[in-house]
């Protein structure tokens, strides 16, 4: 059980940091999708997902904290 926390709290530090590093990830999805005989159209849209700053925060604060308690429960 200690050793799943301190994973579940290092990979909520990974995450925070690199939400804070990199800011926003873009992706790309399919819409629309036609299919007339032998021809095949297809609509690709990119978007992105903005990762807002306090999250990448709160993300290392309550890893940094899980990582604490870990070492206290010896």
């Amino acid at each position: 059980m200690n050793n799943l926390l301190r994973l579940i709290a290092v990979a909520l530090i990974a995450a925070g940091v690199v939400g804070l590093v990199y800011r926003s990830f873009t992706y790309t999805k399919e819409t629309h999708e036609a299919k007339l005989g032998p021809l095949q159209l297809q609509v690709q849209e990119k978007d992105s997902f903005t990762v807002p700053t306090w999250a990448g925060v709160a993300a290392i604060a309550v890893g940094g904290g899980m990582l604490l308690f870990a070492g206290f429960r010896r």
